[in-house]
């Protein structure tokens, strides 16, 4: 049937009415005008990427390395206590050389006991594809002579790489959102790397310190019977490190090796001012054992230093005067209103799995994004206007209705893209030229067919009607390739080729619904009152 019921009709232009409606708020251009717009009413813009407003772009690896080391020596402490559990088995030459831990077992009749400890911190990672068998992020190398060497196996390494860049994504992307960066873009790059791009970022030192830093926090108890400058020296008794103060001119404190807490145990942390000299602080909250754990410290160590620690480095060191059972306290070193929330916003999100370095960084001013959208602009008004002209002299009145059906198709793409807050790139700018060139392609199979038909002697109402009947299989399974196509674009690729799959993705389901269902409305209404006698094709 070439008409359409009243339901139809109603559905299409109600589309094409709410499709207007959510594009207004992109050109409310003032606040003052802005402020006009019902709140009732859609009022998202289309989020622009980093190369069409500006931004930053940076490119973090993580450091492989350190984190190996950081395993290392977590292992090295496990060894030692399974080593010590009842029975004790004796050893000697435990430590860290290169990428293992070994050491060597003194009894030669503990061997076996002692190589079957070291297996069971041997704990799988996953089931391996090929005979059930377990990765492990270890292996054990027993010698005869009682050496045995932990050192990472390659499936293991692999897997927990894999496992620390998805965490790291995590914390950058909860650091990032408590930023109040808009619609950053934060992904996996290869093995060990990860892309943050935040468009519309102004500040770009904050957010590197922000994103870079591992803040790793942890809470040890202060050692004022060593001197500093002994410890400097290497004089340093076991279990115990030197660690240097942010304040107090970095003079450094000795303090215990195994921290008593850690910034796990935090629930929250906010800034806030002390109420004697109105200086900003960090407040935190712990959780309900870690609380626990908390007062029993501060409990069991009443008059010691308690040395909070970020990354390594002393950030205050207050002493304890009584318990603290509250589950709550303050962090104090000299913190400005900028700083004590940037720390508030590292300790809420959580501490990075790893080191990371940045491998590249790039920063986009929004002149170049301005430059950027303009190229765009008139790439896209150039390609328009080209097919504009063709379909009207290819195919004259029709040519208009197929124009007609564009410029809604447009419409619709725009709307889409802005209910979905999907990022609009520069190549996504081009996806959506490339989609104004094959939309027109639906109209001229259908219109292509429709001569035929009129040409083997149907009324013009039977041709238009066969027309879009019969092309309706040929366009259909041209849309579907092509979106097969830009869906594995989609979910293969990164940057600038997702941005294109995007668009290209909703410019073929639209033209699917403009080409064979808004343009068959205006042929259909057309031919109602004009009721012609040939088509003029």
């Amino acid at each position: 049937m070439l008409y359409f019921s009243r339901w139809k009709v109603t559905a299409i232009l109600l589309t094409i009415f709410v499709a207007l409606v959510v594009l207004i708020p992109n050109y409310l251009s003032s606040d003052q005008i802005k402020s006009y717009w019902p709140s009732w009413l859609p009022g998202r813009q289309v989020v622009l990427g980093l190369d069409l407003q500006g931004g930053v772009y940076l490119l973090y690896q993580v450091d492989v390395n350190d984190y190996k080391q950081k395993r290392l020596k977590s292992l090295e402490g496990d060894i030692r206590q399974a080593m010590r559990d009842e029975p004790r088995i004796g050893y000697t030459g435990l430590g860290i050389q290169g990428d293992v831990v070994q050491m060597k077992v003194r009894d030669a009749d503990k061997f076996d006991e002692a190589a079957k400890r070291l297996r069971n911190l041997l704990t799988p990672l996953s089931t391996g594809a090929l005979g059930g068998v377990a990765v492990t992020e270890f292996q054990l190398d027993q010698g005869s002579d009682g050496l045995m060497r932990l050192g990472f196996s390659e499936a293991g390494l692999d897997k927990r790489l894999g496992t620390v860049v998805q965490q790291s994504i995590e914390v950058i992307r909860r650091r990032v959102d408590q930023m109040g960066a808009v619609e950053p873009s934060i992904q996996r790059q290869g093995s060990d790397r990860i892309l943050v791009e935040a468009p519309g970022e102004k500040d770009p030192a904050r957010l590197k310190n922000i994103i870079g830093r591992t803040a790793q926090m942890t809470f040890h108890l202060v050692d004022l019977n060593v001197s500093p400058e002994e410890a400097a020296k290497g004089n340093l008794p076991p279990g115990e490190i030197l660690l240097k103060q942010k304040e107090a001119g970095g003079i450094p404190m000795v303090v215990d090796e195994t921290p008593l807490m850690t910034g796990e145990d935090l629930t929250d942390a906010q800034t806030s001012f002390q109420s004697q000299t109105n200086e900003p602080v960090v407040s935190f909250r712990l959780s309900t054992s870690g609380a626990r754990k908390f007062a029993q410290v501060t409990s069991d160590n009443v008059g010691r230093l308690f040395a909070i620690v970020l990354d390594d480095e002393i950030i205050s060191a207050p002493r304890i005067n009584e318990p603290i059972t509250q589950g709550s306290g303050q962090i104090s070193g000299h913190f400005t209103v900028e700083t004590a929330n940037d720390l508030a916003v590292l300790l809420r999100a959580g501490a990075l799995p790893a080191k990371l370095s940045v491998a590249e960084e790039r920063t986009v001013g929004p002149g170049l994004g301005a430059d950027s959208i303009a190229a765009g602009e008139r790439a896209a008004m150039i390609g328009t206007v080209a097919v504009v002209i063709f379909m009207l002299a290819a195919y004259g009145l029709f040519g208009v209705f197929a124009n007609v059906a564009l410029v809604v198709n447009l419409i619709l793409i725009m709307a889409i893209i802005t209910i979905l807050q999907a990022t609009l790139t520069l190549p996504g700018i081009a996806g959506i030229v490339l989609t104004m060139g094959m939309a027109v392609d639906s109209n001229v199979l259908i219109y292509e067919r429709i001569r035929e038909e009129q040409r083997l002697g149907r009324s013009p109402v039977s041709a238009i009607d066969a027309g879009f009947r019969r092309a309706f299989g040929t366009i259909l399974d041209a849309n579907i390739t092509t979106l097969i196509a830009a869906i594995v674009l989609f979910q293969m690729g990164s940057g600038p080729v997702k941005g294109f799959a995007v668009t290209h993705v909703i410019g073929i389901v639209t033209t699917m619904f403009t080409a064979i269902t808004f343009t068959r409305l205006v042929v259909a209404t057309w031919v109602r009152y004009r009721r012609p006698s040939v088509v003029p094709l």
